[in-house]
């Protein structure tokens, strides 16, 4: 369904803002940094959002005036194309203030899951899009009530109208999933609801979860949170110990499973419930109707890969036989084939990454060196802070990069991943007006791919030492594993769980570590040993 643009930007908006804070979990537990500690240098910027609370709360308040002066906009649409671009320009409007909004405090909360200031302001926003959404339910129906036949002709006549020609097109073509006013309206009075799992989730993952202590047998004590995990299994040449790691880290989320399968459930039955009744017979094909995919693409991709297993399992059996392990395990991943364990301080890779994407011209190189310059980039892992690694645009402002930056080959490519989001961000508004600058999903890995390839032909290039250059190489195939095949993992756990809800079975922790564990089994095949603790990582 195609509802006003600005309804669309902050649902998902909210929804890919708890997503992303859901990653993987921190803590304020020893061994981590509070960002008192660390130079402005290395964090956010983000007063070229806002410059502070006060500012803040005055564009609440505009963008609550703009929502009341749009809902008086019903019943107009009909009367004729300028009425029409009326209601899409406003929309523009809204959609621009409210990207200010909405990040504020979405970004403040990304820093801190503590943060109770950011939390109630992001509350307040979320209220102020559930009223309007129910406020402006009449929108789509009065606008297909006008009939195409009557709108298509509009878009020839109006030059205004016509950056909103696909967004137009867009909402005849999802035409039957649209209902009638008095459904839509109610259906809004839920969208809070639906939210509320993946603030569960947050406040459960990030904020409230306590990691174990892990005691090593050289007598160091080390909190398991997901950047100190990481950087033991990269790091610790003892399989032991890397055992040990695993155990203590996913321990964690089979302590807390059966609160993460509830939250787990309730998505997954509001995903359900929504498909219902918008009249679509799976959540698979209500979820690619948005983006216009057939449900076949997945399907097929997903069999496709399960049909090109071997290389991958080949992979792991020669990583088995060159660390000399007699089983291998997924906490053997991470670790080097090769003796090299070289530490990059981040100051040192902002040049590289500057210099990689010069043969994108000048233009691009300047906007990733003002990135860098001007505190796009928030660096290191500090208390409470979000431990993934994401880039989120704020539209009319810029994008901004958060990393957990461990001074490891991966995260160097990482970061240059990101900076090819943000790239695209920056690209995508200058060239685009803001009805078609939103890229889908299914095409946002494109940028950051073409950025780590950039990376990597750079970085073989410059390095004569043949031991990273090997680590380089071990780098791209590790990408292709991650990329192509543990994503594909990860989308068929998601569509079978959604399936047995469709089925009408029972979602519980037990019910989703079988499936994770069966699924994870099918794509090791004989060469790695499926711990029963990796069925959790469903719960991450």
């Amino acid at each position: 369904m195609h509802k006003p643009r600005l309804y669309v930007l902050l649902t998902s908006a909210m929804l890919i803002m708890i997503l992303a804070l859901s990653v993987g979990p921190v803590s304020g537990q020893t061994g981590i940094r509070d960002r008192s500690q660390i130079e402005d240098k290395y964090k956010w910027d983000l007063s070229h959002i806002y410059p502070d609370w006060a500012a803040w709360d005055k564009g609440m308040a505009d963008l609550e005036r703009k929502m009341d002066e749009f809902a008086g906009l019903k019943g107009t649409l009909a009367a004729g194309p300028e009425n029409l671009l009326k209601a899409y320009t406003l929309n523009d409007e809204l959609s621009t203030l409210a990207a200010r909004v909405f990040r504020f405090p979405e970004f403040q909360f990304a820093l801190n899951a503590r943060d109770n200031e950011a939390a109630t302001r992001l509350q307040r926003v979320q209220t102020a899009f559930a009223r309007f959404a129910t406020a402006t339910a009449w929108l789509t129906p009065e606008m297909l009530a006008i009939g195409w036949d009557t709108v298509s002709p509009w878009l020839v006549q109006s030059p205004g109208l016509a950056p909103y020609r696909f967004p137009i097109t867009d909402t005849y073509r999802k035409q039957k999933h649209v209902l009638s006013e008095d459904k839509e309206r109610l259906l809004s009075y839920y969208s809070l609801l639906s939210a509320s799992p993946f603030q569960a989730y947050t406040a459960l993952a990030t904020a409230d979860i306590k990691f174990r202590d892990l005691t090593l047998p050289d007598g160091r004590t080390v909190t398991m949170t997901p950047g100190n995990y990481r950087n033991l299994l990269t790091n610790d040449s003892s399989q032991a110990d890397r055992a040990a790691a695993f155990a203590t880290f996913y321990s964690t989320y089979s302590d807390n499973a059966n609160s993460f399968a509830a939250i787990y459930n309730g998505v997954l039955q509001a995903d359900w419930g929504n498909a219902q009744a918008r009249n679509y017979p799976t959540c698979l094909e209500a979820g690619l109707d948005g983006y216009n995919v057939p449900v076949p693409v997945v399907e097929n991709l997903i069999a496709s890969v399960k049909r090109g297993l071997a290389p991958l399992q080949r992979y792991h059996r020669i990583r088995r036989e060159a660390l000399g392990l007699p089983a291998y395990h997924r906490y053997d991943g991470s670790y080097p084939l090769i003796d090299f364990h070289k530490t990059y301080e981040y100051d040192d890779i902002v040049p590289w990454l500057i210099e990689s994407v010069a043969p994108l011209g000048e233009a691009y190189q300047a906007t990733v060196k003002e990135a860098f310059a001007n505190r796009w980039v928030d660096v290191y892992e500090t208390a409470n802070k979000n431990p993934g690694a994401f880039s989120g645009n704020c539209y009319g402002v810029h994008p901004y990069i958060l990393m957990n930056w461990n001074k490891t080959l991966e995260h160097v490519f990482i970061l240059a991943h990101e900076m090819g989001h943000t790239m695209h961000s920056v690209l995508a508004d200058a060239a685009q007006p803001l009805a078609t600058s939103q890229y889908t999903l299914l095409g946002a890995e494109v940028a950051s791919a073409v950025n780590e390839g950039l990376l990597m032909d750079y970085l073989m290039k410059r390095s004569k030492d043949p031991q990273e250059r090997i680590a380089l190489l071990v780098q791209a195939i590790d990408k292709i594993e991650g990329t192509y095949y543990t994503q594909v993992q990860f989308a068929e756990f998601e569509v079978e769980a959604h399936r047995m809800v469709e089925r009408g079975e029972p979602i519980t922790a037990e019910s989703l570590t079988d499936l994770c564990t069966r699924i994870a089994r099918e794509y090791d095949g004989d060469e790695v040993v499926t711990d029963s603790l990796y069925g959790y990582i469903w719960a991450r």
